[in-house]
């Protein structure tokens, strides 16, 4: 009697480790996704402002379309390769084709940043220097998003990977660990972002 009351403790402490295992888990894992859900908010509100910067600066650019057209077209793009990433956060694949997305549209806003120098009229534009702000303080919004995204990651997958939740993970739904965000441009990225007119 005794040994079969003991044998039932261990079995329910061994029951109550597993579901504490488990929810531990399930719990980590929606943190890097809301986590990831932040950054895709700022990472929209960024693509919402760039068509405004680029169609302020037209009527002033007209001769510099290509250049406008390369910065829609790296928004446009960065903005299809957020909404599959949105889908799986986590996953190395689409992580590794958003942040590339990224880089391209930095890039392009860069040579724009550099054609816009070129106009002191247009830098000195009302209009121009509140979108520079906005898109400023939005980037500076990216990087504490995308910061708490990989800290959020490093929790789980830490979690994930230790003993004993890594004999238990595949079993209970979490086959993979989540893979970090990481921008082309990881070390300049930690600075704040330069927009000048």
């Amino acid at each position: 009697m005794f040994g079969t009351l003991v044998f039932l403790a261990v079995l329910a402490a061994l029951v109550i480790y597993l579901i504490a295992v488990f929810n531990r888990l399930v719990t980590l894992r929606n943190r890097y996704r809301n986590a990831f859900a932040q950054i895709e908010v700022q990472l929209k509100r960024r693509y919402d402002l760039i068509p405004n910067l680029v169609e302020t600066t037209r009527a002033y650019l007209a001769h510099e379309r290509e250049t406008l057209e390369a910065v829609v077209a790296a928004r446009n793009q960065a903005s299809v390769d957020l909404a599959a990433a949105a889908v799986q956060p986590g996953d190395a694949g689409r992580m590794a084709q958003l942040a590339g997305a990224e880089g391209r549209l930095q890039g392009a806003l860069g040579r724009l940043n550099v054609t816009l120098e070129a106009y002191p009229d247009l830098k000195a534009s009302q209009n121009i220097q509140q979108l520079s702000e906005e898109l400023g303080s939005t980037e500076n919004r990216v990087a504490f998003a995308r910061q708490a995204f990989n800290d959020a990651v490093m929790a789980y997958n830490t979690y994930r990977q230790s003993f004993p939740p890594v004999l238990l993970a595949k079993r209970f739904g979490h086959p993979d660990d989540a893979s970090l965000l990481q921008f082309d441009d990881s070390a300049a990225i930690q600075a704040a972002p330069r927009v000048a007119f």
